[in-house]
């Protein structure tokens, strides 16, 4: 579904729905409080965030498990799965599995290091420790307290920042703000920072990472094209930004909900309208994996990828987690 406005600014809803919002706040700090959480044999690092929607966490998970690669750590990422199928835990296997299947950012972490989804995060974690990882990234799973995290980052989209500031269903925070950063041993930002998020950052007294996400190698190839652009994601103006500031010629933008599952009338009309302008049908590598194999046959994934603004200053963080 897409973020009502009310996510944005505060108005008469947001303000009617913050009974709700206590509701849920209390609930989850109850949860929290009660829930002892299991501790696994190897570190446990979690790529969180406070907000519902497109953060990037996926991205951070993918290049904190290229820096532990290096180091020769037998790494395994855990997901919950989202818009999967399966419950688990299940190693995801990108010849036989679908995003209906285990969801679209497990692909995309499957093809850097093996990859599990677990709606039991603790079960997925046992499976993969009993497989041979010596660590575990998690791709979300801050809000859950029954898996113990070694380390635990909170992503912070310096755009959208955090909204109206609010909780579900008032606003677009997953937990008060408050609460997730104090959970965090650092704070990820991603950059341009074009909101108020600083002020909020400020108070938390955590170290900030700069990162921001640029476009690969592959994707430069596409300056200067015209282009037909799609996408389903949290922020879908932030791919189609992405595609003018390298020079690509937009024609049409289609902005579809988060995790959308198209259909192949959808896809159809995509790809024709992209034809008869002699342009190229272009999505994100998100939602290029939600698509059947015969439309990836028609449609140009963009690939971007994190890039740290000092790739130093994560390195001290991790040595701690994986010395502890």
């Amino acid at each position: 579904m897409r973020a009502p406005n009310y996510f944005e600014h505060r108005n008469g809803i947001s303000q009617a729905l913050s009974p709700l919002a206590g509701l849920y706040v209390a609930i989850a700090r109850l949860r929290h409080r009660w829930t002892q959480p299991w501790q696994a044999t190897v570190p446990v690092i979690c790529v969180g965030n406070i907000t519902t929607g497109g953060a990037g966490k996926t991205p951070v998970a993918l290049a904190l498990g290229k820096v532990l690669r290096k180091q020769a750590h037998k790494i395994h990422f855990l997901s919950r799965g989202y818009g999967g199928r399966l419950r688990g835990p299940i190693r995801v296997d990108r010849e036989r599995h679908k995003a209906q299947d285990v969801g679209d950012e497990p692909l995309l972490l499957a093809e850097v290091a093996p990859t599990w989804i677990a709606r039991n995060r603790v079960s997925g974690a046992k499976a993969a420790i009993a497989a041979g990882a010596s660590i575990i990234v998690m791709d979300d799973g801050l809000q859950n307290p029954t898996l113990a995290k070694t380390l635990s980052f909170v992503v912070v989209d310096g755009v959208a920042g955090f909204g109206n500031c609010r909780v579900l269903p008032a606003g677009p925070l997953r937990q008060p703000i408050d609460d997730g950063l104090a959970q965090a041993d650092a704070i990820i930002l991603i950059e341009p920072v074009l909101s108020n998020v600083a002020t909020e950052l400020d108070r938390a007294a955590k170290p900030i990472i700069r990162a921001r996400m640029v476009p690969t190698m592959a994707a430069q190839e596409f300056a200067g094209r015209d282009v037909v652009a799609f996408a389903g994601i949290g922020r879908p103006e932030k791919f189609f930004t992405t595609l003018e500031e390298i020079g690509c010629q937009i024609l049409n933008k289609h902005a579809f909900p988060d995790h959308h599952t198209f259909t192949p009338e959808e896809i159809m009309q995509l790809v024709e309208s992209a034809r008869a302008a002699n342009a190229t049908p272009i999505t994100t590598t998100k939602d290029f994996a939600r698509l059947p194999p015969d439309a990836q046959l028609m449609v140009e994934p963009f690939p971007v990828l994190l890039e740290w603004r000092n790739p130093k200053d994560i390195e001290p963080l991790l040595d701690r987690a994986l010395h502890i």
